[in-house]
């Protein structure tokens, strides 16, 4: 049983010491998401438009990866899946890159499952920093909690949402967590 809790604290200490060493990488994050965020909520149509094109030429990259894929290993099962996968993310990052606009909606439904996935991430990693018992868990917790906030604020505001949420709710997001790795970062820098 000592040989247990000897090796968990010997892990929280390292954890720490790690999180203390990278204090100024976790600080700069946070700054850059802050401002980041700022930009966001002050500029939302531009917002979702770069929003828009960023997943447009992610799903176009991930299908022609695909199709590459695919084609370089034809004669492995699944073939035709791997295939119908490839040319539906190419499509849609097509349709993304021609007509950013006009995918409002569509990515208005993609923000709320992001929002909803960072939500429940956050909290997960901060319940894990919790158990670690390192400080400022808290401020991840409240993040977590309001991305699934904003999640049910989009959701119930469909479709008139679609014409502000991304770039306002982004916004948002970034805003909340860079601020919880700045105070995580500041904590891990004075407790050093």
């Amino acid at each position: 049983m000592s040989t247990q809790h000897s090796g968990r604290s010997e892990l929280q200490a390292a954890m720490a010491q790690t999180v203390r060493e990278h204090a100024t990488l976790f600080l700069v994050e946070g700054i850059i998401l802050l401002v980041l965020g700022i930009l966001a909520i002050l500029l939302p149509p531009f917002a979702t438009l770069a929003f828009t094109i960023v997943i447009g030429w992610i799903l176009l990259a991930s299908g022609l990866m695909g199709w590459i894929t695919t084609f370089a290993a034809r004669t492995a099962p699944g073939f035709w899946w791997s295939l119908l996968s490839a040319l539906l993310a190419t499509a849609a990052g097509l349709v993304l890159l021609l007509q950013p606009a006009g995918g409002a909606v569509s990515l208005t439904l993609l923000l709320i499952a992001f929002f909803t996935v960072e939500g429940v991430a956050s909290i997960m990693y901060a319940l894990e920093h919790r158990n670690q018992l390192s400080g400022r868990w808290e401020w991840m917790l409240i993040s977590g909690l309001i991305d699934l906030v904003i999640a049910i604020i989009i959701f119930t505001g469909l479709p008139g949402t679609a014409t502000w949420a991304i770039g306002v709710l982004l916004g948002i997001n970034m805003i909340f967590g860079g601020t919880a790795l700045i105070g995580m970062a500041l904590h891990a820098r004075s407790a050093a």
